[in-house]
């Protein structure tokens, strides 16, 4: 029975933990600096972009070229610079997380 609950409780933490990583790995890449989970700060709340793209099937995608090439446009005149620090697997990563923000 110990043995169980070891396993339920490492399992739980695996999948709790990639909601964390990408977090973390928003403040690493400096994507902090202009946004924020839940207010506008010089680029939209998180939790607008994912609002916004909540029905569109190639969101993590779109997401994801936004965040290494940059954009302009989509909300409002001030440009989203290429996050030149992000590799194409992080900005994967980023993109499904930011699409998780509620």
């Amino acid at each position: 029975m110990k043995s169980i609950l070891i396993a339920v409780a490492a399992l739980a933490a695996t999948l709790s933990a990639p909601a964390f990583a990408n977090a973390d790995l928003a403040k690493a890449k400096n994507c902090m600096t202009c946004h924020a989970v839940d207010k506008k700060i010089v680029g939209p709340a998180y939790k607008d972009v994912a609002a916004k793209y909540a029905k569109d099937k190639d969101a993590t995608a779109k997401l994801a070229e936004k965040i290494i090439k940059g954009g302009s446009g989509a909300w409002g005149p001030v440009p989203m610079p290429p996050n030149t620090q992000v590799t194409p697997d992080e900005a994967k990563k980023l993109a499904a997380w930011v699409l998780t923000v509620k």
